[in-house]
């Protein structure tokens, strides 16, 4: 039944400030194409044509890829517990039995037949895990719209946390804005019309899952159910519901849409949820959810619910602000740019890329939501690459790499959240498979926390990913100072710490405490494995591990003795090598020299120099020299995430034009989409995350109580300012620079305490408290 609606007061009101919106768009440059925006934004002079292309919004939960189409639009949609399968445990039962045979035949050096029974009797059942999935798509079709468009632009605004899309046919004038608001949680689209055109549009909902759509009056609900993977039967109910609100015009069913006619301008809403409530349990209510959540969003203007977005995005998003200078190159086009990035000088588009992570952060993980994926909330499959799940031998770690430095701590909170439920799941997977106390998490897990070794042997017989993610509450805590926070997240600690005291393995040469088995993350040694005993990272990340638990228990005033245990075992621990090269040894044994790939995409025995601190250009310069030496053998160009922990690792060497000339590939088409997005290739968001934390790296290194002021400033960034990055200690500190050499330095503390800043070689101790702002002058550090 068609509709008219009428014009109410405060519809007048909400149409006069669309149109003026729409008289808003920016002044059309000598060739006819809008001129370009200012500010933090992405912009280009065309439609997206490729899924890397289009622009996201997001709120933690649920995101959307604009692709601005002009006649036709299109936006991608997830919500962020839309997986394969349901609850599971891939525990493989004949793993404790053989558990040992395997240990004995990878310390008697028999190392392909350790992984053929590795892989014949350890393994998960089923041996993939669950993947990531797309909801499916708003589709926008305007029929009445024909010709060319004019005065072009599309563009994401990084601090309004807005997608527009602005243009011109037959002497109408087009806008079309998208927020994703994280208080109201819904997608809401505006599109409004200045001219003699009105707006004719047809709105649907597709999705490639088993569901049924229905159309009621001004509203498309689309109900499903997800498909099952590897086995596992889907557990899923889902459900999408859309509203379209209009001002102006009429209405109307049309065949499996929404047919608008006639209208000024209309809003879109669109609601989504699953039934999952956590890993065990799928007996949440879609329906009811999508219900109330638009009724709640309807009664809402679109402007009120932009404007509550933007507010909500920048207290988060205006904590920090990295100014590296500009060029004319900084009046393009974002693609544009980055085709030229290798071969031009674009300081400000290192700093977009570092706004642009920091945007993605705050979009794909907030309190509630499920933790940043491989590809943060962003998928346009239902069977994406690796599954977009959590690779936890790198990439999910990497993606949390710039929380706390930039600020964003919030954003950890799904991290810490995911880690008390790998803290359950794993714990049986510790007392099934290892017949040990505590848990362990291995080199992936999924919606459903599977934490069983996946994949195959080659891959996922490394039982050190739950260890590594300890690192990461450790940090909140040293960041932050919260003994409350550090009480409730010591017990994950301990129960991690608690796992390898008792699976750590004599070495029958050496007698130093090793991991067996395991694996150098996904690098084959030369005798036709990976499989192998205490590889460096493992050591690495357990000397934190220990160290930091231990710590937690001194800083809680508890548990002494288990203190006690975990210092003495990390003083067992093999220590790191150097090989015959110079270079820092992967494995126990010289094997890198014969490695099948000599220039691996991962890093990992080189954690002990990034993230963590063990390795140091002053105290252990014979180790950072063997780790410069690895880094030179491995090559600078690797995959979008490799990329970016090789600048992080120059970084922290204190090379900052090498790092530098890395970050300029990184930022190149080869390693980036048009849209900014890290190619791994294929799309990986780590690669965004890590590159923005190897730039905070550049500016500033916190060790302890010490803050190194600019240790890898290169030539090409010789002036600039950040304000509002975080150290350890609760500490806040400003930047500023000019002609490579500190101007100014600013510290303020949230408790009180004492810092050690440096510049090159300068140190001063300074005294940090509440309320108390340090200035110092460079530079000689004077206050």
């Amino acid at each position: 039944m068609d509709r008219k609606i009428g014009l109410s007061r405060r519809a007048l009101i909400e149409r006069s400030a669309a149109l003026a919106a729409v008289s808003a768009s920016p002044a059309v440059a000598r060739d006819g194409k809008a001129a370009a925006p200012s500010g933090r934004r992405l912009w280009y002079r065309q439609p997206a044509r490729e899924w890397t292309e289009a622009l996201p919004v997001g709120n933690g939960r649920i995101g959307a890829m604009v692709f601005g189409g002009t006649a036709h639009e299109r936006l991608q949609l997830n919500e962020d517990t839309l997986w394969s399968g349901g609850p599971y445990d891939p525990v493989n039962p004949d793993s404790r039995a053989a558990l040992a045979e395997v240990r004995r035949l990878v310390f008697e050096e028999r190392y392909t037949e350790a992984q053929k029974l590795a892989d014949a009797r350890l393994m998960a059942r089923p041996l993939r895990q669950m993947a990531y999935q797309t909801l499916g798509e708003l589709l926008i079709d305007m029929p009445s719209l024909a010709g060319p468009s004019g005065d072009y632009l599309r563009e994401l605004d990084l601090d309004a946390a807005r997608a527009t899309t602005r243009f011109e046919i037959g002497g109408t004038r087009y806008l079309r804005q998208v927020v994703a608001s994280p208080r109201h949680q819904v997608i809401a689209v505006r599109i409004a019309a200045k001219g003699p055109g009105a707006l004719d549009c047809d709105i649907a909902l597709r999705t490639p899952h088993a569901a049924r759509l229905a159309v009621e009056d001004d509203t498309l609900v689309l109900a499903g159910h997800n498909g099952a993977g590897e086995d596992i039967a889907g557990a899923l109910a889902f459900e999408a519901r859309t509203r379209v609100l209009l001002e102006g015009g009429r209405i109307a069913p049309a065949a499996e849409a929404l047919s608008v006619r006639g209208a000024r301008s209309l809003t879109i809403l669109v609601a989504m949820a699953t039934s999952y409530r956590r890993f065990d349990d799928t007996s949440g209510d879609p329906s009811a959810a999508t219900r109330d959540t638009i009724a709640a969003a309807s009664k809402l203007r679109f402007d009120r619910i932009a404007a509550e977005t933007a507010t909500e995005h920048q207290r988060l998003f205006r904590g920090v602000r990295l100014d590296l200078g500009s060029t004319p190159a900084a009046d393009l086009p974002t693609d544009e740019r980055i085709r030229r990035s290798e071969a031009g000088d674009d300081p400000a588009l290192a700093a977009l890329y570092f706004d642009y992570a920091r945007y993605l952060l705050i979009s794909s993980s907030r309190p509630g939501s499920q933790p940043a994926n491989l590809q943060g909330i962003w998928n346009d499959k239902t069977d994406p690459p690796w599954g977009s799940k959590y690779t936890i031998n790198i990439n999910t770690e990497m993606n949390y790499w710039p929380a706390e430095p930039c600020g964003l701590a919030e954003c950890a909170v799904p991290l810490v959240a995911m880690v008390r439920d790998l803290a359950e799941t794993g714990a049986r997977t510790a007392r099934e498979m290892y017949g040990a106390r505590g848990w362990v998490a291995h080199h992936n897990t999924d919606l459903w926390r599977a934490t069983a070794p996946i994949d195959g042997a080659q891959w996922g017989l490394w039982p050190t990913g739950g260890a590594w993610l300890c690192t990461h509450l450790w940090a909140r805590y040293d960041y932050g100072r919260d003994k409350a926070y550090l009480a409730s997240v010591y017990p994950l600690m301990r129960g991690a710490a608690q796992f390898f005291l008792d699976v750590l393995q004599p070495d029958p040469i050496t007698g130093a405490l090793v991991t067996n088995p395991s694996l150098s993350p996904e690098n084959v040694h030369p005798r036709g494995a990976s499989i192998c005993a205490g590889p460096a990272m493992d050591m690495q990340i357990l000397r934190d591990l220990f160290a930091q638990t231990a710590e937690a228990a001194s800083v809680l005033g508890l548990d002494a003795p288990f203190a006690a245990e975990l210092r003495v075992a990390r003083a067992r621990l093999a220590p790191d090598k150097i090989g015959a090269q110079g270079q820092l040894q992967e494995w126990q044994a010289d094997w890198d020299a014969q490695a099948p790939e000599p220039q691996h995409r991962h890093v990992s025995h080189l954690y002990g120099l990034y993230p963590s601190h063990q390795i140091d250009l002053d105290e252990t310069p014979a180790l950072a020299a063997a780790a410069r030496r690895s880094l030179e053998l491995r090559g600078d160009k690797a995959t979008g995430w490799a990329t970016a922990w090789r600048i992080a690792l120059w970084a922290r060497l204190r090379e900052g034009d090498r790092a530098h000339s890395i970050l300029q590939f990184l930022l190149g088409p080869e390693r980036t989409y048009p849209n900014l997005f890290d190619a791994h290739p294929p799309f990986q968001i780590d690669g965004n995350f890590g590159g923005a934390a190897a730039i905070v790296e550049m500016l500033l290194q916190a060790r302890g109580d010490a803050l190194h002021l600019l240790p890898a400033l290169p030539s090409a960034w010789p002036t600039g300012s950040v304000r509002g990055l975080r150290a350890p200690g609760a500490c806040t500190v400003d930047l500023a620079w000019r002609a490579g050499t500190l101007t100014s330095a600013t510290l303020i503390g949230a408790i009180p305490d004492e810092r050690v800043v440096r510049l090159g070689e300068q140190r001063v101790t300074v005294r940090l408290a509440p309320g108390r702002t340090v200035r110092l002058r460079g530079p000689a550090l004077g206050t």
